[in-house]
């Protein structure tokens, strides 16, 4: 499909600076089946769904994923080495990481990293799209506490570009749900819940179950393309284990309800033809864009998202591209709030 379809005009006033407070108390735009568009809150959830619906949300937790530091002296050349920025993406190994680098042209392999007082690595290959590939001195749970002390909360471009990641940031930016470290970026759909509507939520007969995607910086690239056939995920692990795609079976709920774009991409990678929805304990790159047949929720809780995003496309493969750029162009007029600390959109498939 052309990319520019799903292009749309944003103003800047409409991103998100910060969280809403309490985080139930985020509007929520519901589009229904029929396309009909109703305005509420998040704390309404309870009116739209009923008694025997289960929530699947995403327990993935977000590591301090964004390293500054120097990259040291080469050999042979004197003086203090440039500033780099890493965002570390996907671990390969106990040392290793694959990470986006700014600026990457700066870097080589052999180059000597240094962030902070207790942190160093290696480059140990530069590749396409600003990626490189870096060994650290350390390992394991030794490197795991040294991230989490020299580590920044990594918030989405959008946002880091408008201010500095604080401490608030650090809370504000994990779900309720947060339990497996993993994560680059919030599974933002996530962070409007609140021990108080999960409660309200279970008083009505809604159920929830977890599952695990490591959402990783791949998240944050544009589509540079003019064509989606043409465009690649970056993968993500996924982990779905037996006990959970045994409850996810269980055919007497009344309806799936995904929390997030990224629990309904690790259940669409789950399911099989018919599906049934299988345990899984690996990488998934799928892309799902208009004429994509859905297998399992049938119902999606999410933020509003980029324009040309591959979460975009998702959407409107979900409810349809004509309603949910009227849904876009709704929720602009009407000033709801945008992107990973914005409002919500609940959708009927």
């Amino acid at each position: 499909m052309d990319v520019s379809l799903f292009d749309f005009e944003l103003p800047e006033a409409r991103i998100a600076l910060r969280p809403a407070s309490p985080r139930d108390s985020a509007r929520m735009l519901v589009v229904h089946k029929d396309g009909r568009l109703e305005h509420a809150h998040v704390r309404d959830l309870p009116n739209y769904l009923h008694c025997g619906d289960t929530l699947v949300v995403n327990d993935t937790s977000v590591i301090p994923a964004r390293l500054h530091g120097r990259r040291l002296a080469r050999v042979g050349i004197g003086g203090e080495g440039a500033k780099i920025e890493l965002m570390l993406h996907k671990r390969i190994a106990a040392d290793r990481f694959l990470a986006f680098a700014r600026p990457a042209k700066k870097l080589a392999a052999g180059d000597r990293l240094r962030m902070g007082q207790t942190l160093s690595a290696v480059v140990i290959a530069r590749q396409d799209g600003g990626e490189v590939e870096v060994k650290f001195a350390c390992g394991g749970a030794e490197l795991d506490e040294a991230i989490a002390q020299q580590g920044e909360t990594p918030l989405p471009p959008y946002i880091a570009g408008k201010r500095k990641a604080d401490e608030r940031d650090a809370k504000d930016y994990q779900t309720m749900f947060a339990d497996v470290e993993g994560s680059v970026a919030a599974p933002t759909a996530g962070l409007h819940f609140t021990p108080e509507l999960m409660t309200r939520l279970g008083k009505v007969g809604v159920s929830n179950l977890s599952i695990t995607l490591h959402v990783g910086a791949g998240t944050f690239l544009p589509v540079n393309t003019d064509d989606t056939d043409k465009h690649r995920m970056h993968g993500e692990f996924v982990t779905i284990d037996k006990n959970t795609a045994r409850a996810l079976n269980n055919h007497s709920y009344r309806r799936l309800v995904a929390v997030g774009t990224t629990t309904l991409r690790a259940l669409e990678s789950a399911a099989d033809s018919s599906g049934n929805i299988r345990p899984l304990k690996q990488e998934t790159d799928i892309f799902i864009t208009p004429g994509y047949q859905f297998r399992t929720a049938n119902a999606l809780l999410t933020n509003f998202h980029l324009p040309r995003s591959t979460l975009f496309m998702l959407v409107c493969a979900f409810s349809g591209l004509e309603t949910m750029k009227r849904a876009y162009a709704e929720a602009i007029r009407e000033h709801y709030r945008f992107y990973s600390y914005g409002d919500a959109c609940l959708l009927f498939r």
